[in-house]
């Protein structure tokens, strides 16, 4: 790595804290496992998430509410954006059995049903130029990867990796380079993840100041720290962390 200032930083961006309520409006299957879902609702202009990272809170309530307090008591997961526009807001789900309550949700809920959505509180901002990119994510990062790699200038060097249970469960993402995937077949998920990640050296760095994005199940970070001090990459100019945390359905990383 050099030891120049970074082109690049992240840099830290508040943003109105708002309580939205919406409808599901389509769903669409991309794999036997994964679903996007469109939530609509007047609710939803002025959103904003600037952040390709960002988290909203999303509040999924046993049957009909009577009360907006009501429905912000009921149980609540942290998704990221994918997409959105002045009445619709786009998100994706990993389905893995009946799991906690939005898998489930996403899956399963009739059309017409309605949810709560809080925030993003804020946002992680990219700002600059990197001169390489990795991204290295599980199923629950490929909306995050998704907006990442909607960033990547063509012919800049990029690596992006995503790990999945078999071929059957691959699908499209659009990006300047072509993605690699990894299956891990019944071993824990994010075993694959793990061994690429160290079996990477420095001289498999992409570019000399590259943004590094990795997220996957809680036990990704310590590899992922690891190759960032193999690479030398500041980890303020770095996102490593555990989406979530096996055993644990209530557990989702601090933004």
């Amino acid at each position: 790595m050099s030891d120049t200032k970074s082109g690049f930083s992240i840099e830290r961006r508040g943003l109105e804290l708002r309580f939205r309520t919406v409808t599901l409006s389509a769903r669409e299957w991309l794999a036997p496992d994964f679903v996007r879902v469109r939530l609509t609702g007047s609710d939803l202009v002025g959103f904003e998430s600037l952040g390709s990272d960002d988290h909203m809170r999303l509040f999924f309530p046993a049957g009909p509410v009577g009360s907006v307090e009501e429905l912000r008591a009921s149980p609540s997961r942290e998704y990221t954006p994918l997409d959105w526009g002045d009445d619709w807001l786009d998100v994706e789900f990993a389905v893995h059995g009946d799991q906690g309550v939005a898998a489930p949700w996403a899956a399963t809920a009739p059309l017409g049903s309605s949810i709560g959505v809080g925030g993003p509180r804020g946002s992680a901002v990219l700002v600059g130029e990197p001169d390489g990119w990795l991204l290295v994510g599980d199923e629950t990062a490929i909306p995050a990867i998704r907006r990442f790699a909607a960033l990547i200038p063509e012919g800049t060097p990029a690596r992006i990796v995503v790990e999945t249970v078999n071929q059957g469960r691959e699908f499209d993402i659009e990006a300047p380079v072509e993605v690699e995937w990894l299956h891990r077949g019944d071993a824990p998920s994010g075993s694959e993840l793990i061994a690429f990640l160290e079996r990477l050296t420095a001289e498999d760095a992409v570019g000399s100041d590259p943004f590094v994005f990795i997220a996957a199940e809680q036990s990704i970070v310590k590899p992922g720290r690891a190759l960032l001090g193999r690479w030398g990459v500041d980890t303020a100019n770095a996102v490593v962390k555990g989406y979530w945390k096996r055993g644990e359905a209530e557990y989702h990383a601090p933004h």
